[in-house]
Formats: structure tokens, C-alpha cells, sequence
């Protein structure tokens, strides 16, 4: 780790102590309680309980680590779970206190609320400014590549597309292929401890098949000796088809297969609750009076029903009626001469001027509400495919049937990550399923709500896939 990119760390870690004695300061100020008029000693105690609250709650939630690879939407739920784990912990140890300290409902809730905003904004200005500093070239971590699998050519991409999260790859290793993507080429895996002690490498990333495992073994060696940070990306497409978790038993790791996490009943309800609490609200504060504005516009605008109707594939492979805005001409052609299904593509003729701004702000999606409150779809969760595009990419996409075995949503964890619109260029539809299968296995609660949010963000910005 680089000397820069360690104070970077530190000063991410020890900003959230000034942090709590401002808010604990505008606190008191807007509270009218002035606590800080009072005794001082009581102000370094809850200064002191704030303090370790904070950062075991951070610890607890994971918030101390580093997110710079993490989207801010992930982020800013991390700061929420830390808050309340944080509350908890805070007004637990002042239960202590209470003959001491009197503090009000009122003074607390402000406290907490000053302070969400106050970390939100730091730790946004911080990503920001690290990511100036990482697109310019400094402070990124040099790392070396070894194997030329899948996972490794992923690896490498991802790294050069999203330069903040702050990794410069100098080149790979393998026995085999000398080629990835661009990526300079150093030599077989023997090489590696050679390489090593010549150069100024930081990290080692073993991306290798798990039949090598002698060569893996060799490398993670050659990492220890030269005391080089070294971490695997486990070769586990095998294993895509089921939700697995790693642990140890003594010193060996072991792979635990187990059932989906929605396949649980306490998660089945909690999921429910969500899509019903969220479409109800939705229908309460938006939908009463938003959706006749634009059921108006579209009659206005163009000829033909205002909903469209089209048949889509829902929980294990149930049809089921998805209702939308209807954004194309009335009679639009949904298949080619060859019979092939017409997706929409950028500038397409069929969509109405009208149709194409509810596309890019995704207005378009939100009769689905009524497919969620009826449980033929979620709020989140895979997109539903029309019947053409499904029979098409059951043959063409590995893992594609998977994708069914929960219900759809109205956004998902693929068209948050940018896997959106068009899917004729070569590998998009995979890409897409890949994310899908990924949230499936690794559904949470707070997944759901990170997706949420993101999606709220990206119709604030604008979808450029959205077409």
C-alpha cells in the first residue's frame, strides 16, 4: 500500500470525529436544550460514548472498510445501518448516565439527523476527490495478473473502465495465452518471484483455474516471501448455478451449497412487505395523481389504447400481462420479415416523441406498480423478457433459464450496473443475466434497497441506455 493512499485511509477513518462534535454542536444550537452551557464534563462524556458508538457501529456495519470500489448508492446504506446500529449503541450507554445527563427525544433525533447529512456529504466529497486524484494517475496500486481466465479478463476490464477504484494493471502472467485485452504480457508463472524483487508491485491477483493448484500454491509462496499483498478470484463459474458460501474448517476452505436466500420464508415475507409497503406508497404519494397527467399526454399525443400490454415470463417461467405506458405508434411491427423479435434500438422510428422521454426518465415502467401489488413481479429483481427474446437467448446464453427462479422487478441489480436497452450486441445479453444470477444468490434486504436507490439516482441523471 502506498504511503498517500494510507493517510487517505486514515483521514477517511478519524474525519467522522470531528463530525460528531459538529453535529453534537448544530445539534444543541437548533435543539434550543444548550447542552453545551451546561456542566463540561458531561459534554466530554457524550462526546466519548458518541466516539466509540460511531466506530464500532461502523466496524459492526461495515463502513470502516474500504468502498471506493462500491457505488455511492451502496454507500450511503451503509451509513444508514451504521446510524442505527449507532443510536442503538448510544442510547444504550447513556441509559447509564441518565441521572447524569438529560438529554430529550427531540435533541437526539436532530443529533442523528445532522449527523447522517454531515457523513453523507464528507464521505461523497471524499470519493470524489479521490476519483480526481486516481483519473489523473496518482496513488493507483500496480498490480500483476496471474492467468488469462474469464474471471481474469472481467478482472482486467473492470479495473480500466472504472479507474477510480484506484488499480493500474502492469501486465500478466500464463504458461498459455499470451494475450488479454491490451494487457502487457511478462512472462510464464514461474516468472513471478523474478518479477517480484525487480519491481515495485503492490498487489498480486491470482486468477487461475482451481485445477492449478500447484502453480497457485507456487504464487501465493512467492507473494509471502516477497511480502507482497496477494488475493484470488475463485474460479467458481461452475458453481453459478447455485448459491454458495466459503468457509473453514481448520485450515481448509469449504464450499457450502445452500438454498436461495428467497427461498426462505422469513425473507419470502420480508421481500412481500417491501413490494407492498413500497407500491402502495408509491400509488399514495405519485401514482394517484401523476399517472392521469401522463395517461392524458399519451391520448393526446398519439393514437391508440394508453397502456400497453405484452405477454412476459415471471416466476419459474409462469406467463404473465406486464403493463407499461405505451411509448410506440399504435400498430408499431414487434417482429422483423424474418419473424425475429424488434427490440428497441436508439432513434427508433416506432417510439413517439412522448415515448421517448418516458423511456429515458423510465416513466414508462410505472403501471407495473399494479403487476407488484397483484405479485406477479417485485420492485426489484430481474427484468421481465417478452416470450420472443426469451426463446431466443435459452439457446444462445449459459444460465439463462436461472434468471426465472424469482420473481421479476420493475428495476434490478443488472440495469442499475448499466446492463440496460439493446441487447444485440455480442455478449450484452450474458452480461446482463450475469448480473441477475449474482443478485439472485446474493439477495439481502439491504441489496433491495441499495437498488432502489441507485435507480432513483440514475432516472434523476438520465439513462443513455434508456431507449
Amino acid at each position: 500500500m502506498t504511503r498517500p493512499y494510507f493517510l487517505y485511509k486514515g483521514f477517511r477513518f478519524l474525519v467522522d470525529t470531528p463530525l460528531l462534535f459538529l453535529s453534537l454542536w448544530v445539534a444543541d444550537y437548533f435543539s434550543g436544550e444548550y447542552f453545551f452551557s451546561g456542566q463540561h464534563s458531561f459534554v466530554y462524556i457524550f462526546l466519548l460514548l458518541s466516539i466509540i458508538s460511531w466506530y464500532s457501529a461502523a466496524q459492526v456495519s461495515g463502513l470502516s472498510r474500504d468502498l471506493r470500489s462500491n457505488k455511492f448508492a451502496e454507500e450511503i446504506i451503509y451509513v444508514f445501518i451504521t446510524l442505527i446500529l449507532f443510536a442503538i449503541m448510544l442510547t444504550s450507554f447513556l441509559f447509564f448516565f441518565r441521572e447524569s445527563i438529560h438529554l430529550s427525544n427531540y435533541f437526539l433525533l436532530i443529533y442523528l439527523g445532522i449527523l447522517f447529512i454531515l457523513v453523507l456529504s464528507f464521505k461523497y466529497i471524499i470519493r470524489k476527490y479521490l476519483h480526481s486524484i486516481f483519473y489523473s494517475g496518482r496513488f493507483q496500486e500496480e498490480i500483476i495478473l496471474v492467468g488469462s481466465t474469464p474471471a481474469a479478463k472481467d478482472f482486467y476490464d473492470t479495473i480500466n473502465l472504472h479507474t477510480y477504484y484506484g488499480y493500474k494493471c502492469i501486465g500478466f502472467l500464463d504458461d498459455e495465452n499470451k494475450k488479454l485485452n491490451g494487457c502487457p504480457y511478462l512472462g510464464t508463472i514461474k516468472d513471478l518471484s523474478k518479477i517480484l524483487a525487480e519491481s515495485t508491485v503492490d498487489e498480486v491477483i491470482i486468477a487461475l483455474p482451481n485445477s492449478q493448484h500447484e502453480q497457485i500454491s507456487a504464487c501465493i509462496e512467492a507473494c509471502d516471501f516477497h511480502a507482497k499483498r496477494v488475493r484470488m478470484i475463485p474460479d467458481l463459474y461452475l458453481y453459478a448455478a447455485s448459491n454458495i458460501t466459503i468457509n473453514t474448517i481448520g485450515l481448509l476452505p469449504v464450499i457450502n451449497y445452500r438454498s436461495l436466500p428467497q427461498d426462505r420464508w422469513a425473507n419470502k415475507i420480508l421481500k412481500r412487505g417491501f413490494d407492498l409497503c413500497f407500491s402502495i406508497l408509491f400509488f399514495l404519494l405519485i401514482g394517484w395523481w401523476f399517472m392521469p397527467i401522463i395517461a392524458l399526454l399519451i391520448k393526446l399525443t398519439s393514437k391508440g389504447p394508453v397502456f400497453f400490454k405484452q405477454e412476459r415470463w415471471g416466476l419459474n417461467n409462469r406467463k404473465i400481462i406486464c403493463y407499461k405506458f405505451r411509448t410506440m405508434y399504435n400498430g408499431s411491427p414487434e417482429t422483423d420479415e424474418n419473424g425475429g423479435f424488434l427490440q428497441a434500438t436508439k432513434n427508433d422510428s416506432r417510439v413517439t416523441p412522448l415515448g421517448k422521454f418516458l423511456r429515458t426518465w423510465n416513466i414508462d415502467e410505472l403501471p407495473q406498480f399494479w403487476n407488484v401489488l397483484l405479485g406477479n413481479m417485485s420492485v426489484v429483481g430481474p427484468r421481465p423478457h417478452v416470450t420472443p427474446l426469451n426463446i431466443s437467448s435459452i439457446q444462445n446464453v449459459d444460465r439463462y433459464m436461472l434468471r426465472h427462479l424469482v420473481k421479476p422487478g420493475i428495476t434490478g441489480y443488472a440495469q442499475v450496473n448499466g446492463s440496460r436497452g439493446e441487447t444485440s450486441a455480442p455478449g450484452s445479453m450474458q452480461r446482463r443475466v450475469n448480473y441477475d444470477l449474482y443478485y439472485i444468490h446474493s439477495w439481502t434486504f439491504w441489496m433491495d434497497c441499495q437498488i432502489v436507490l441507485q435507480t432513483i439516482i440514475l432516472t434523476i441523471k438520465g439513462d443513455q441506455n434508456a431507449y
